[in-house]
């Protein structure tokens, strides 16, 4: 533990034991410079502070004084009942500042606890009570901007993470100090109730048990009470005065004072006209020698400000032309156009409304949906998507790129719908013939006038955002092995290294590489498996590097492992998972197509017979897609990898499954047999 813990421990600690015993004279006016020390050096700090956050320990520190003052006001109530008498610093304070007077006294008193209660901390309870009302309202907006400026490419993860937790300590602080300002308002109360008990009860022992006169009692114990009460309150003061500079600090560059001077005496033409005002209220009987001085100071005070000003314009005009000739002097740094985004999207100046966030467009939130999705569905995050605007593309078209190159692209019709029809068309349905980007599924772009009739006829109709949203989860589904880098394995291999080093240890950097250990999570992103249950991969991986380290292999032995997941995620929730096979004959001549070789096996069969069981397989998952299930093909376990690469251009969308990757947990039913 630190000394600093110890200490605050041990001052928390004493400020308690002075409640309970009683203190010598000494030591408690040595207690009242120290708290008058702490609040004067709380208010520099919080004036000095550029922000509210670089003071975010105010909250607790407000608690503490306001203890350890109350704290004091205890044991200065004990001395001047037991005694009559609490010390120099007291006694000063009700003999010196107010020159003995009663009266003048208690008015002071009075005066100042106005000040605090009435003035300054009502002002910094509502203000607190605003801040952290809005702060908490505008949580959730700040977070959205975040992930939109992470998902533009305007900044880094580290950058985002660090600005969330700046936003979650604003929260913290402006929360507490909702609380915090509770202290001080309650601390003034019980400065005006400690006075009048002091007061009285002071009065009544020293009439009743010292036996002094009602003058002198009065006199002594209501000097001491005032005194105690001003001792109590000036420091309070200074607190509550910091509390409204906290909670009406704005971010700044500058502490309290730079922003003063430099705000409030800025404007040369305010220091005029206040001048002039100066100068007929000499006039008045107030007189020329008191407002005239001030008048000139004015005006002093514009004419340097104004010529500062004009000073300062010519100088950032010439740096502006100073800093151009230098940018032409530069030479050209072409380095940066050698990167290469992950994911870019691209549209059309016709499509801005869309990407806007000011016209309306929400497809910046909808791209933070995609990675969030993504993540849960794949186990993979997604690389930041870079939106730009591309004028080689027509008004209403749209690219998708991975790695810089080209991968999908669309055109959408604004101010219309897209509309899909699950069954036979509508005739009644009537717009303009195209293509839905994702699925290749005929469609008809309709008016708003049409939708309501659409969806009555059974039609999907969505708008454009979310078709652009569709098409960009579809492709990014596609082409997640694509995005899978080393370093990105890697930064799923340190997460899992959080939880469970051990197996992480046990299958890397050996017997397996990083690079060996991504090629087999690419291979099961490739037929869109999840690697979120990177544990179950890990301890498949180990298992099975002790006999080979082929990558083919490894990859099956991984599916294996993840059987449960691998056909809960192909079928629908509460049914059976449906299949279709191959009749022995078509499984016999793939069987005698195959060939062997070092880099794995391969299907030779002639294009005829390929292009028929294709047909028919085509014909089957199209049944299946209609009835909304994936298209799952269950096949011989040596069958299945040569298949899928068989298969991979003309049904890429089929899924392949051994007899080993069945869960005997879930039920099978034969959606039918493809056969020639």
């Amino acid at each position: 533990m630190k000394r600093s813990d110890l200490l605050i421990m041990g001052a928390v600690i004493g400020i308690v034991v002075m409640m309970v015993i009683p203190l010598p004279k000494a030591m408690l006016d040595v207690l009242l410079v120290i708290n008058l020390f702490v609040s004067l050096t709380v208010l520099m700090v919080a004036m000095n502070t550029k922000e509210p956050l670089d003071f975010s320990v105010f909250p607790s520190m407000l608690l503490i004084t306001t203890l350890y003052r109350l704290a004091l006001n205890v044991s200065s109530t004990r001395l001047i009942l037991l005694h009559g008498d609490a010390g120099a610093v007291i006694s000063t304070f009700g003999n010196f500042v107010v020159g003995g007077n009663l009266v003048v006294g208690f008015i002071i008193f009075l005066i100042l606890v106005v000040i605090q209660f009435i003035v300054i901390t009502k002002g910094a309870e509502r203000v607190a009570e605003v801040a952290a009302r809005f702060t908490l309202d505008a949580m959730p907006g700040k977070q959205i901007a975040i992930d939109a400026d992470l998902n533009a490419g305007l900044i880094t993860e580290a950058d985002a993470r660090r600005r969330r937790q700046q936003i979650e300590k604003e929260a913290d602080f402006y929360g507490a100090m909702d609380g915090a300002s509770k202290f001080v308002k309650g601390d003034a109360i019980a400065s005006m109730l400690i006075v009048a008990i002091n007061t009285v009860g002071g009065f009544i022992i020293g009439m009743i048990i010292q036996h002094d006169s009602w003058n002198t009692a009065l006199h002594t114990y209501t000097l001491l009470s005032v005194g105690d009460g001003l001792v109590s309150q000036i420091p309070a003061l200074l607190l509550s005065t910091a509390t409204g500079l906290m909670v009406t600090r704005a971010a700044s560059e500058t502490n309290l004072g730079s922003d003063l001077v430099s705000q409030v005496f800025s404007y040369s033409n305010a220091l005029y006209v206040v001048s002039g005002a100066l100068v007929l209220l000499g006039f008045t009987p107030i007189g020329i020698i008191r407002t005239w001085p001030i008048a000139a100071l004015a005006v002093f005070g514009g004419y340097r400000i104004q010529k500062r000003t004009k000073a300062l314009e010519v100088k950032e005009q010439e740096q502006a032309v100073r800093t151009k000739q230098e940018d032409h002097k530069k030479p050209e740094s072409v380095m940066s156009l050698l990167d290469v985004e992950p994911i870019e999207f691209e549209f059309g100046y016709g499509l801005i409304p869309i990407v806007d966030s000011k016209q309306g467009g929400d497809l910046l939130d909808r791209v933070v949906m995609i990675r969030r999705q993504l993540a849960l569905e794949l186990g993979l995050v997604i690389p930041v998507i870079r939106l730009r605007d591309n004028i080689q593309l027509r008004p209403s078209e749209y690219s998708i790129k991975v790695r810089g190159v080209e991968v999908a692209k669309g055109e959408l019709m604004m101010g219309h719908y897209l509309a899909m029809s699950a069954g036979p068309e509508d005739p009644a349905i009537t717009g303009i013939a195209t293509t839905e980007p994702a699925f290749g599924l005929p469609a008809l772009w309709i008016g708003s006038d049409m939708r309501l009739r659409a969806e009555t006829a059974g039609y999907t109709v969505v708008d454009p955002p979310a078709v652009v949203a569709t098409h960009l989860t579809e492709v990014l589904r596609r082409h997640a092995h694509e995005l899978l880098t080393r370093q990105d394995t890697k930064a799923l291999l340190d997460h899992v290294r959080e939880t469970s080093p051990a197996v992480v240890e046990e299958v890397t950097p050996n017997p397996l590489s990083l690079g060996e250990v991504q090629r087999v999570l690419a291979n099961l992103l490739q037929e869109k498996i999840s690697i979120r249950d990177m544990i179950t991969i890990l301890e498949s991986l180990a298992d099975g590097a002790r006999q080979t380290k082929d990558i083919d292999t490894l990859t099956e032995l991984v599916r294996q492992a993840l059987a449960r997941q691998i056909c809960h995620q192909f079928r629908l929730p509460d049914e059976p998972l449906t299949v279709l096979t191959f009749s022995p004959s078509v499984e016999e001549s793939i069987q005698t197509a195959m060939v062997h070789h070092d880099g794995g096996a391969y299907i030779n069969l002639d294009a005829d017979a390929s292009q028929r069981i294709f047909r028919r397989l085509r014909e089957e998952s199209n049944k299946l897609s209609a009835t909304g299930k994936t298209p799952v093909l269950l096949v011989h376990p040596q069958l299945r990898l040569p298949l899928r690469r068989w298969l991979a251009r003309s049904l890429p969308d089929i899924v392949l499954l051994s007899y080993n990757e069945l869960d005997p947990a879930v039920d099978i039913e034969s959606a039918g047999v493809v056969n020639l």
